[in-house]
C-alpha cells in the first residue's frame, strides 16, 4: 500500500465515521484533525470521489528558478570527484568559473541528484597552510642587548651592562 492509498483509506474512514455518529465536534478531536480540514476532506469527496481524497502539491514546481543543467552538470562533477561540500562547491564555482550559485541552490541540486551526503568513509578535507614567521615592528633583539645603566646615566661617561633579552 502506498502512501497515497494510505491517505486516502484515513480520510475515507474519518468522514464513514462522522455519518456513522453524525456528530463533526466528537468525530475531529477523535482524530485529530480540525473541523475545517474535515469539511474540506467531505466537499472534495463529495466533487471528485477518491481522486479528490489525493494529497496534492500546494503549487507547481517552477522550472525557471532551477539550475541550468550546465551548472548542474559542475556541480555534481565537483561533488562526485573532490567530495566538496555545498559552500566549498559555491565558493569554488564563484572563483574559478565565475558563476554564482548559493549554497542552498547547491544542496537543491545535490538533494536532487541523491548526493546530498557524503560516503560515511570518506576523511574529512585538511586545508594545507603555510606558515610564515610574522615580522615583528621595530629593531630586532639578539639574545643580549647592550642597555645603558640608568644609575651612571648622570655620568658622563659612557657605560653600558649587558642583559638578557627574551624573545
Amino acid at each position: 500500500m502506498t502512501n497515497a492509498q494510505r491517505d486516502i483509506s484515513r480520510k475515507i474512514r474519518v468522514l464513514q465515521y462522522g455519518q456513522a455518529i453524525k456528530n463533526i465536534s466528537k468525530t475531529c478531536p477523535y482524530f485529530g484533525i480540525s473541523r475545517q480540514c474535515f469539511y474540506d476532506w467531505k466537499k472534495a469527496y463529495r466533487q471528485h470521489g477518491e481522486k479528490g481524497l489525493i494529497n496534492g502539491n500546494p503549487c507547481p514546481e517552477n522550472p525557471t528558478l532551477r539550475v541550468p543543467p550546465d551548472i548542474e552538470e559542475k556541480i555534481l562533477y565537483l561533488r562526485k570527484t573532490y567530495h566538496f561540500g555545498q559552500l566549498r562547491i559555491s565558493w569554488f564555482l564563484e572563483r574559478y568559473h565565475n558563476i554564482k550559485v548559493s549554497a542552498g541552490g547547491v544542496h537543491g541540486v545535490l538533494k536532487r541528484n541523491g548526493l546530498n551526503r557524503l560516503p560515511r568513509n570518506t576523511k574529512t578535507r585538511t586545508i594545507q597552510t603555510h606558515r610564515y614567521q610574522k615580522q615583528v615592528p621595530g629593531p630586532s633583539c639578539p639574545d643580549r642587548c647592550e642597555v645603558p645603566d640608568p644609575s651612571i646615566l648622570s655620568r658622563k661617561e659612557d657605560q653600558t651592562v649587558s642583559i638578557y633579552c627574551p624573545r
